[in-house]
């Protein structure tokens, strides 16, 4: 009874992981651009729509801060500490590496001790204010696919904004506004993401989540990405097919996780208390140990490498696409207008290659004019013929045993190919011996 249960379990897992095979457990990675598959007419490839792997997108870019001079150390100056902010004798110089503070430290590798940080200047101009803005530019297209997370080494500000940019740098829109304080900071009342829905997804908040002024242990500030895609995919992010069906067809949503540059607006830092303290100035100013941002190139479904040269990002195109985003058509390959690669169907979408401009098309190419496939074989979109099993060449104009050497005169498949010129020619051998003469 025992066996007879095990082997009705194990049928029933076979035939269950059978059918689940082809859907992996995680949708879309879109790894592969193209296989070769077998088909009735030979070996073809099959295009799929395809991305590069997502990663840690720090290691690109570029980091400018205005005012260029607003770093600490060039003068050298102290400031407080930041577990104790009455304890002003830290130093900050630019001419010495153990004392420097300088930009890229918001993206070395952190878990050193102690840890690096970038830091600006203190307060010391107050009631002037202190603001910074650091620009992120990549000189690329990416598609957002993780929490941007920023972790300061001082108090988090009381006033930022976190701003992107479609058009490198050109224009900017708020992604989102942090303060401990929203309705007297943006005249916005706090929201946190949880309070949004799918159909208020993209609205842009202000959260005082993250803005707790002068505590040590709070440090970190979020731009959920995640909890956004969640909206769609589920709390695990398991239904991945619900979110690519999303992004395939709502443009602005694909819009809202894509940017080119980011901007951190620091507007005001941890003040802690309702007043500024005057006497104490050099506790005031902001400092930031780490950026994460992590995201993929876009290359509109038609890539799944980007590669870095010269300081620059490029997809590296398939699907005849050409372009830093593979946002064109190769020439020659114009036949029909450019269109992104697709996610559906789940799972591996649809390539929408560019193919060949009928303009481009070669004397060898078939037109179903001039150029006939041969033997049976049909015309697929003039680039090149379809030919039955027996047959090859590019009018279906040769046997594939002939070809391959192994044609005999006992495998059926000696003469001459129908409709080839060699079969032509016997045939009007023959009817010219045969014919009666012409009367005139």
């Amino acid at each position: 009874m025992y066996l007879s249960r095990f082997l009705s379990i194990h049928a029933l897992w076979v035939t269950v992981s059978s059918v689940m095979q082809p859907y992996p457990l995680v949708w879309g990675h879109y790894d592969v651009c193209k296989t070769q598959i077998y088909t009735e007419e030979g070996k073809v490839w099959d295009y799929m729509a395809c991305q590069p792997e997502s990663t840690d997108m720090t290691k690109y870019l570029k980091v400018k801060l205005d005012p260029p001079d607003i770093t600490c150390g060039d003068p050298p100056e102290t400031f407080c500490a930041m577990g104790n902010p009455y304890m002003c004798n830290n130093e900050c110089d630019a001419s010495t590496p153990e004392l420097a503070h300088p930009p890229e430290l918001m993206f070395d590798f952190e878990g050193r001790h102690p840890s690096t940080f970038w830091q600006s200047a203190t307060w010391k101009e107050y009631p002037k204010p202190l603001q910074v803005n650091i620009t992120l530019s990549w000189s690329k297209t990416i598609e957002l696919t993780d929490n941007i997370v920023i972790t300061f080494e001082s108090g988090r500000p009381d006033q930022m904004i976190l701003e992107k940019s479609l058009d490198y740098g050109r224009t900017w829109q708020p992604y989102q506004y942090y303060a401990t304080d929203c309705l007297d900071a943006f005249h916005m009342d706090p929201k946190s993401v949880r309070d949004l829905s799918q159909h208020t997804v993209l609205e842009i908040i202000c959260t005082e989540e993250y803005s707790t002024g002068y505590t040590t242990n709070s440090k970190i500030i979020h731009f959920e990405i995640k909890d956004r895609f969640a909206f769609f995919a589920g709390p695990r992010l398991r239904n991945m097919a619900s979110l690519y069906g999303q992004l395939d067809t709502t443009k602005k949503l694909r819009d809202f996780f894509t940017v080119t540059d980011l901007r951190i607006r620091l507007l005001r830092p941890a003040v802690g208390e309702i007043f500024v303290d005057e006497l104490h100035l050099a506790r005031y100013f902001y400092a930031i140990s780490d950026i994460k941002v992590r995201g993929r190139c876009k290359c509109n479904l038609h890539a799944t490498v980007c590669v870095y040269d010269n300081s620059k990002l490029t997809c590296e195109c398939e699907h005849n696409t050409t372009g830093p985003d593979c946002g064109k058509c190769k020439k020659n390959y114009q036949g029909r207008p450019w269109s992104p690669g697709s996610y559906l169907p789940i799972p591996k979408g649809t390539a929408n290659t560019c193919i060949p401009s009928i303009s481009s098309i070669g004397t060898n190419v078939c037109d179903n004019e001039l150029l006939h496939c041969q033997n049976g074989g049909t015309c697929h979109n003039n680039v090149r013929c379809l030919c039955p099993a027996a047959y090859t060449g590019i009018l279906c104009e040769k046997l594939r045993c002939e070809e391959a050497g192994s044609c005999g005169s006992d495998s059926g498949q000696g003469a001459p190919p129908r409709g080839s010129p060699a079969l032509l020619l016997l045939l009007l051998t023959a009817l010219l011996g045969t014919a009666s003469p012409l009367e005139f």
